[in-house]
């Protein structure tokens, strides 16, 4: 199983890459569907949401996210996917107030929070949970924006299901082992350091089968 996890990391890796320079496959879509795999811009820091096989030395002790400021580190991709008890159709645009989780593509953990205290601002603490792409409800978070669907142009906000707070950096760094990488945490208060915008990344155009698979499958067949 680990070895075809490899194998299918390194094969996503070559088709985004691929993508990339070769213009991205939906790239005349106005807006973020179900199935995507995209990077996630914190505007007002100018850093990209990522994570890696690192863990917190405190809190949760769980995968920790960051933010960074390099554009091209493949640990910055993220695939958009509905709940457990919500499918997200491959190819449908996000509805402004949908439910939806993010699970980082190279470790197939979600974007997750909780009450643990953030590392650094002491803010509530962000991190990478499960396998494979399945975790707890704590992984679901709603998407706030503007209109009826999730722009790609538009910057939106985040908001944890379960405790409200709102995805977050306000600018800590860390030291070693992920040295200048930024503190990602939950908010309460709305403001400008919570807003983001989908980035660089593949997005999945409607699909014309019928029967086309719902995106809340496992991770891992999902690509």
């Amino acid at each position: 199983m680990a070895h075809c996890v490899t194998l299918l990391h390194i094969l996503l890796n070559t088709v985004l890459l691929s993508c990339l320079y070769t213009g991205s496959l939906g790239t005349e879509l106005s807006f973020v569907t179900c199935g995507s795999v995209v990077k996630l811009l914190n505007v007002r820091h100018n850093v990209r949401l990522h994570s890696h096989d690192v863990r917190y030395g405190s809190g949760s002790g769980q995968q920790s996210v960051t933010g960074v400021t390099t554009v091209e580190d493949s640990n910055s991709y993220w695939s958009v996917r509905g709940t457990s008890s919500a499918a997200c159709r491959r190819g449908t645009p996000v509805r402004c107030g949908q439910t939806i989780r993010l699970t980082h593509v190279n470790t197939g953990r979600n974007l997750h929070s909780h009450y643990f205290a953030s590392p650094l601002s002491s803010n509530q603490e962000v991190s990478a949970f499960g396998e494979e792409g399945e975790g707890d409800s704590l992984d679901e978070w709603t998407v706030l924006c503007g209109g009826a669907v999730w722009q790609r142009d538009e910057s939106v906000r985040f908001q944890h299901a379960a405790t409200e707070g709102l995805l977050s950096v306000t600018g800590e760094q860390y030291g070693r082992p992920i040295h200048g990488q930024r503190e990602v945490h939950a908010m309460a208060t709305p403001n400008q350091h919570n807003y983001w915008k989908a980035m660089e990344g593949i997005f999945m155009k409607p699909s014309e089968t019928p029967g086309a698979r719902d995106n809340d499958a496992p991770f891992h067949t999902e690509f």
